[in-house]
């Protein structure tokens, strides 16, 4: 009986030990939840210093479709200039092919889901960048009507680096670091909430058959930046000098905690 009552006790302790275990292990298990939402949710997260100071941003490509580092330097300098981040820091990471001509949005979430991890942490924001090999499946090549990058939630954004290096091999007006930028920073105005999409506009601007997109002429979020031929027009025409945000979108900005 008394060796009965020792190996109870024995398997009793066991199964607290690995309770306590478990806990701790769910103790440990990142909150993404703020990181779920929608696009421009994160507005005034992104440009004011009210809940995060700091900024880490996570890119995640495929071997071989590394974006430029001008690139990635001109995209800092825009949060530099229109967001309150006293640091900004750059996270790399090497990821396999999905081998596919083409991705769908919920695909894109999931490869996110699978490769993501830098979340929200104290006072540091987090924002996941994926450059993909891949095209966007509503593409409609036949039209020229193809997609250069998306923000598909509120610190989600792809980039279909593999489309940009085809539109910039068609022009020599015309870079991939070029186009990269363009499409990046249109993209980051997304998440910064333009056009009323999480930042209110101050004075209306949005265009009327684009939605969360602006009206003013050669503004950084004209609707035809997010497309090839579009990006392509308007690049050529500037001289291959990438856009800035317009006084409406400038306005947008500052009245939701920006600069």
């Amino acid at each position: 009986m008394k060796k009965l009552s020792i190996l109870f006790f024995l398997a009793f302790a066991l199964i607290l030990g690995c309770s306590k275990d478990s806990n701790e292990s769910d103790t440990l298990k990142v909150d993404k939840t703020a990181n779920l939402k929608g696009p421009g949710d994160s507005a005034n997260e992104f440009l004011s210093a009210s809940k995060f100071k700091n900024l880490t941003i996570e890119i995640g490509y495929v071997t071989n479709f590394k974006p430029t580092e001008t690139a990635i330097s001109n995209f800092v300098d825009l949060f530099k200039e229109r967001t309150h981040k006293d640091n900004i820091s750059i996270i790399y990471k090497e990821l396999d092919s999905p081998q596919k001509d083409s991705l769908t949005v919920d695909e894109i979430a999931d490869l996110e889901k699978e490769n993501r991890t830098i979340y929200n942490d104290g006072d540091t924001l987090g924002l996941y960048i994926y450059f993909t090999d891949a095209s966007s499946s509503d593409d409609k090549p036949e039209e020229d009507l193809v997609t250069l990058g998306a923000v598909y939630r509120n610190t989600s954004m792809v980039i279909y680096e593999a489309t940009i290096r085809k539109l910039a091999s068609r022009s020599s007006l015309i870079s991939n670091s070029t186009v990269e930028t363009a499409t990046l920073n249109h993209e980051a105005g997304h998440l910064f909430g333009l056009v009323d999409l999480g930042t209110p506009s101050v004075n209306e601007h949005q265009d009327p058959d684009a939605k969360s997109h602006c009206n003013i002429q050669n503004c950084l979020m004209r609707a035809e930046l997010q497309f090839g031929w579009g990006m392509a027009k308007m690049l050529t025409a500037k001289g291959g000098a990438v856009p800035n945000f317009g006084v409406e979108c400038i306005a947008d900005l500052q009245a939701n905690g920006g600069k």
